[in-house]
C-alpha cells in the first residue's frame, strides 16, 4: 500500500510542475518529455485523423478551429482529475482513517473525499480522522483553491494574447487582400508621395507584431492552435506575408527603408524558427515553388507599371531566393502541422476582400456599386 502512496505523490508533483510550466513559467521549456507537450501532440494527431475522415470542405476547417479551446478545457480537466486521483491514492495507500455514514472505506470513498476537498465543497458526509488525514485534506483544499484561481487568471490572459494577435491579422484584409499576399501589400502601400515613409512605419509596426507573436506563443504554445475568424486568414499567413514583403523590400526596392526591412525580416524569421522548434517541426522544403521565375518577372512588370523602383539585374532574383530559403522551409513545415494554408506571393486572379463581402448584399454587390471594387487598391 505504501507504493500506492508513492505513486500518488509522484502524480501530484508531475501535474503541479506541468501546470506551473504551462500557465506560470514565462519562457520556453526545452525538456523533451513533458506531459502537456505529449498530450497536445497525440490529441492533435487524433483530432486531425477524425476530422479528415468525417468532415469535408469548410466543415473541416470549422471543426479544426474547435480544437484549440476544447483541448485547453480538456487539459484542465485532466490536471484536476490527476490531482484528485493523486490525493486519493495517497490517502488510500497510507490507510488514513476516515468516518463515513455507512462505515465502509475503499478507493472510491477516498476518491470522493478527494474530489469534494479539491473543489472545496465541504459536504461533511465523509470526514478525515487523525492528523495525517486532516493535513492532506487541508493541503488539497489549498491546492484546489489555488488551481482554480490560477485557471481563472490564465484564461483571460490567453484570450487577451489571442485578441492582440488577431487585430493586425484583420488589418491585413484591406491592406494586403484576402488571402493576404506580399505583392498586394506592396501595391496598395506604394501609391502616394509619402509611400516610402508609410512602408517604413508599416514595417516597424509589423516588427513589433512579430516580436509579440514570438513572446506570446512561446509562453502559451496553445495559442498556435487557435485559428483566425476567417478561413483565408491565419497567424502563419500573416507572418509569411511579412517575411515575403521584408525580403522583397530588402533586395529589390531602391528606397531608404531597407534597414527597417532587415530588422523586420530578422524578427519575423526569429519567430518562425523558434515556433518550429517549440512544436518540433524540422524544416521541410516546399513541394511547389511559391515564386517561379515567371512569377518574379510578372512581379517586376507589375511593380514597374505602378511606379515602384525595382533593381535591375538577375542577382536580385538570386538574392531573394537566398532569403526565402531562410524561412520558407519552416513556414512549410508549420503549415503541414497546423493544416494552415501558405499564401502565394501574388494572386492569379482578383478576389474580393473579406470586408467587401456579406451574406446580405449578394457577395459584395454593395461595395461594388459604391465604387470600392475599383478603388480598393488605394487602401
Amino acid at each position: 500500500m505504501v507504493a500506492l502512496a508513492v505513486v500518488g505523490v509522484a502524480l501530484i508533483l508531475v501535474i503541479l510542475w506541468d501546470a506551473f510550466e504551462t500557465m506560470v513559467l514565462p519562457r520556453r521549456v526545452t525538456r523533451k518529455f513533458r506531459l502537456t507537450r505529449l498530450y497536445y501532440r497525440n490529441i492533435w494527431y487524433l483530432w486531425l485523423k477524425a476530422v479528415s475522415a468525417l468532415m469535408k470542405g469548410k466543415r473541416q476547417e470549422t471543426f479544426l478551429s474547435f480544437f484549440g479551446p476544447l483541448s485547453l478545457l480538456l487539459l484542465l480537466i485532466i490536471w484536476a482529475t490527476g490531482l484528485i486521483s493523486g490525493f486519493a491514492l495517497v490517502n488510500w495507500g497510507a490507510s488514513t482513517p476516515i468516518r463515513t455514514p455507512d462505515g465502509t472505506t475503499g478507493f472510491i470513498t477516498y476518491l470522493y473525499l478527494s474530489g469534494t476537498t479539491f473543489f472545496t465543497l465541504g459536504l461533511g458526509d465523509v470526514v478525515p480522522v487523525g492528523p495525517l488525514a486532516r493535513l492532506l485534506t487541508v493541503v488539497e483544499a489549498g491546492l484546489g483553491f489555488g488551481f482554480l484561481a490560477l485557471v481563472i487568471g490564465y484564461l483571460p490572459a490567453l484570450n487577451q494574447s489571442f485578441s492582440r494577435r488577431e487585430v493586425n491579422i484583420v488589418l491585413l484584409d484591406a491592406r494586403a487582400g484576402s488571402p493576404p499576399t506580399a505583392a498586394e501589400l506592396l501595391l496598395r502601400r506604394c501609391r502616394g508621395t509619402d509611400s516610402a515613409e508609410a512602408r517604413l512605419q508599416y514595417l516597424t509596426a509589423w516588427e513589433g507584431w512579430a516580436a509579440e507573436l514570438l513572446e506570446s506563443h512561446l509562453s502559451y504554445p496553445v495559442l498556435a492552435y487557435f485559428r483566425s475568424q476567417h478561413d483565408n486568414q491565419s497567424w502563419l499567413a500573416a507572418l509569411t506575408v511579412i517575411l515575403d514583403t521584408s525580403a522583397f523590400v530588402l533586395v529589390a526596392l531602391q528606397e531608404p527603408c531597407s534597414r527597417q526591412a532587415r530588422l523586420t525580416f530578422a524578427m519575423a524569421r526569429h519567430a518562425i524558427v523558434d515556433l518550429a522548434l517549440v512544436f518540433n517541426r524540422p524544416p521541410l522544403r516546399p513541394s511547389n515553388e511559391r515564386l517561379s521565375p515567371e512569377g518574379f518577372a510578372l512581379l517586376r512588370k507589375t511593380f514597374a507599371k505602378e511606379g515602384l523602383p525595382i533593381k535591375e539585374g538577375g542577382e536580385v532574383e538570386q538574392e531573394l531566393m537566398e532569403l526565402r530559403r531562410l524561412y520558407e522551409p519552416y513556414v512549410n513545415s508549420l503549415s503541414h502541422y497546423f493544416r494552415l494554408s501558405v499564401p502565394p506571393w501574388h494572386l492569379e486572379s482578383k478576389q474580393r476582400d473579406n470586408w467587401m463581402t456579406s451574406a446580405w448584399d449578394g457577395g459584395g454587390k454593395a461595395a461594388k456599386s459604391a465604387g470600392f471594387e475599383e478603388e480598393k487598391e488605394h487602401f
